[in-house]
């Protein structure tokens, strides 16, 4: 078990648009097809991205401000966003406005899919960066080559690292998948006092889960699962998950077979992600794609790879 307090200090620029700052809480192994990386983000500028991809799994929730996710669609503060591996969103233009740098945060869990692709560690991207920037240069999101070609930045580090191109899952679901906890009801957790859930919502074939966990003041919650690593963000109160004491914005990551003995000094609420291990089929899917955004989505091949 793990647990890491939030630091104001901690924060790093690894965007690549350096609108962004991040606050590293929790990581995976890397290589690992569970690989995940848990982060709390910043906005310190305007941000704009265009209509993009990823080939992993995001779950998104605004803890302060919103965020635009493209063509009509807001995540609002306090909501949940599933963003399942290969599906487009954007292009997101958000201006700071009324809000300071700074003032908008935002978990950011991105994690291996149930395609088996994988997750890039932070360490990874960094190192593939450093040695691309010795033969091209990083122009945004775009890596432009010495012989004049321009690439998707992703794609390009992809390619540097595992030495080939970089596939994009097709996606299992048509849109992103928004939930309020709001609208949700809260639910007695059996054998534990004054402790309740909301359960969110299940994923994909590998059952990734999304819930909400209640503490009264006093009480305390014991909580062992055997589906898979469970990772907790307290989003407020303070208590102590054993002997360690958990404010807002801790992050908590508890192994499938570990025990967390967790209790409740103030009223506290904790957001729940569980990632069951990544079970490959035995006939390899044929369902990917090798660009990043096709014509068919009506926007311009941002790599007009075919494949």
């Amino acid at each position: 078990m793990k647990i890491v307090a939030f630091d104001d200090s901690a924060w790093v620029q690894d965007h690549p648009l350096g609108t962004v700052s991040f606050q590293h809480l929790l990581k995976g192994q890397p290589d690992a097809p569970d690989n995940f990386m848990y982060i709390l983000g910043r906005q310190d500028a305007d941000f704009w991205m265009p209509r993009h991809r990823h080939n992993f799994e995001q779950i998104r929730l605004p803890v302060r401000g919103d965020m635009n996710l493209g063509r009509g669609t807001v995540l609002r503060e306090g909501e949940v966003g599933y963003f399942p591996e290969g599906l487009a969103y954007g292009p997101q233009d958000d201006p700071l406005g009324d809000a300071a740098p700074g003032e908008r945060l935002q978990l950011v869990l991105q994690f291996g899919g149930a395609s088996g692709c994988g997750f890039m560690s932070i360490e990874q991207r960094r190192q593939a960066r450093k040695e691309l920037s010795e033969t091209g240069r990083f122009d945004g999101n775009y890596y432009c080559r010495s012989d004049g070609k321009a690439q998707w930045g992703l794609n390009a580090i992809w390619e540097h690292v595992y030495g080939e191109r970089l596939r994009y899952p097709r996606s299992r679901y048509k849109d992103v998948i928004i939930a309020d906890p709001k609208r949700f009801n809260w639910l007695p957790v059996p054998d534990a006092d004054n402790v309740h859930r909301k359960h969110l919502g299940s994923f994909s074939e590998r059952g990734v889960w999304i819930e909400m966990i209640r503490l009264r003041p006093g009480s305390r919650w014991s909580s062992a699962d055997p589906r898979g690593r469970r990772l907790m963000v307290v989003l407020s109160g303070t208590g102590a998950g054993g002997e360690t004491p958990v404010e807002r914005l801790a992050a908590i990551q508890v192994e499938s077979g570990e025990t967390l003995e967790l209790s409740a000094e103030t009223e506290t609420e904790i957001f729940v992600v569980g990632l069951p291990p990544v079970d490959l089929p035995q006939e390899e899917s044929k369902e990917f794609d090798y660009v990043e955004i096709s014509d068919a989505e009506g926007e311009t091949a941002q790599v007009a790879a075919e494949a």
